[in-house]
């Protein structure tokens, strides 16, 4: 840059540009690197860095001109900048700021950079990854899902692959990126076709389909995921698709793979298949004691979004002979399972039985089955994730009695037998409730290391 002063040609020369700086956004925070992360049918993503946050990210660009040879691209991205502006989750890619520049006709928007790229590079790159690793990918992934597909309408994707997934792989952190190609679903059906081939479900081709459209790509980024192949151009029908499927070895993630690509109408949504058995950090499905009978309705709400709750007839459920009905002032009963990491508390209160049973599902998390049986052994199932790093056992249970309609129960008590059981089974817990009283004080637990010693119980 060139300032003249008083008509005299004297020139006070700026630093010379930067060679590996393509670009600075008009509020000068951020700035572009010669550095191509990725590049789409319409959008190239470069490395940038965000000068005020001190922190790098990445700017995605594409040129109007290029989005404007179809009209309905435009309205894809601006339906991308929308979406991203609107959504908060931690396995959501995270939108940070966006602009037209008029001058050079392009459209920016800056968001979360991944250190490790997407799934596929990453999983091409790192062929020997645990299964353990890749259930819990699958988590991360189907948690993405249930956010976006709890809104109302729901979110589809549409696109969803393992080039659309991030990871950043000093963590084990995945997200749902590249959402412009989700659909806000308006009405009950969607009525467009839009994604990549080898991952679409089938019922996408007859234009009338729901979020469960996910489920199916979700499935198909499975089986990329432990076949190392790129479903699957060879593919021409479901049969052909099927015998991919029976190529994998582990029968157990066939079998969840397999329920993934069923037919519509027999597909598990996002949450379900994230309380499926397999999925669960701790053992096979075999050894899993736990399991939701009967028919399951799920919840809308905030709790909601991450509980399923049935209910089952008298004959489903025996009643525990050491807890009668009149027995509310007796100590809970705390029982560690036999096969498995987990651990069962009993208690009664107001005429009713409550068992909760809970194992660590990962290190953020910990699975939990709430079963409350009434005078005449009517049962309710309540199976739900609780976060460790963000929930307290009174705002579930609160949750818990406000939208899953037990009025009849008290939030506290509830709160009460979650920070119990979480006291025995993570070690060095915090209740956000007094549970002194329901544990005598030659007996209190801090651990399960400390329950084990004293012989599997109270």
């Amino acid at each position: 840059m060139v300032v003249a002063e008083s008509g005299e040609d004297v020139a006070v020369h700026a630093e010379p540009p930067d060679p590996d700086v393509l670009e600075i956004d008009p509020t000068s925070r951020y700035i572009m690197y010669n550095e191509v992360l990725g590049k789409g049918a319409f959008k190239t993503v470069y490395k940038a860095f965000d000068e005020l946050n001190g922190i790098e990210v990445a700017w995605n660009q594409v040129r109007i001109e290029e989005v404007l040879q179809k009209p309905e691209d435009l309205e894809r991205l601006y339906s991308e900048v929308r979406l991203l502006k609107s959504l908060k989750h931690s396995n959501i890619v995270r939108f940070y700021n966006s602009w037209i520049d008029d001058k050079k006709k392009t459209i920016n928007i800056i968001t979360e950079l991944f250190t490790s790229g997407s799934l596929r590079q990453y999983r091409k790159k790192h062929k020997k990854v645990d299964m353990k690793a890749v259930k819990s990918w699958a988590r991360q992934i189907l948690t993405g899902l249930v956010y976006l597909h709890s809104h109302d309408p729901p979110i589809i994707h549409r696109d969803l692959k393992c080039d659309n997934i991030f990871i950043n792989g000093n963590q084990g952190e995945v997200k749902i990126g590249d959402l412009g190609l989700a659909t806000v679903l308006e009405q009950s059906n969607a009525k467009s076709v839009i994604g990549t081939p080898e991952f679409m479900a089938p019922e996408l081709y007859d234009e009338n389909y729901n979020e469960l459209v996910d489920i199916y790509s979700f499935g198909m980024c499975m089986l990329e995921m432990v076949t190392f192949e790129y479903p699957y151009s060879e593919c021409r029908n479901s049969a052909q698709i099927y015998k991919k499927v029976s190529s994998v070895n582990d029968q157990e993630m066939k079998l969840f793979i397999e329920k993934c690509l069923v037919p519509a109408p027999q597909r598990l949504s996002a949450k379900e298949l994230l309380i499926d058995p397999f999925l669960q950090a701790n053992g096979s499905a075999k050894s899993r004691p736990f399991a939701l009978p009967d028919i399951v309705m799920p919840k809308i709400g905030a709790f909601g979004d991450r509980c399923l709750m049935s209910e089952a007839p008298a004959s489903t459920w025996n009643r525990p002979s050491s807890l009668d009905l009149g027995s509310d002032s007796e100590l809970p009963v705390i029982k560690f399972l036999d096969n498995s990491l987990g651990i069962e508390v009993r208690r009664a209160n107001k005429g009713h039985i409550f068992l909760l049973k809970g194992e660590g599902n990962d290190e953020n998390s910990v699975s939990l089955i709430l079963r409350i049986a009434d005078q005449n052994d009517r049962v309710r199932n309540i199976h739900f994730l609780f976060f460790l790093d963000s929930d307290t056992a009174l705002s579930v249970s609160s949750e818990m009695v406000e939208q899953l309609e037990l009025a009849d129960q008290n939030d506290v008590f509830i709160a009460e037998l979650i920070d119990l059981l979480l006291l025995n089974l993570i070690p060095g817990w915090k209740p956000c409730v007094s549970i002194d009283h329901l544990v005598p004080p030659n007996r209190r637990r801090t651990s399960r290391d400390h329950q084990y010693s004293q012989g599997h119980g109270v």
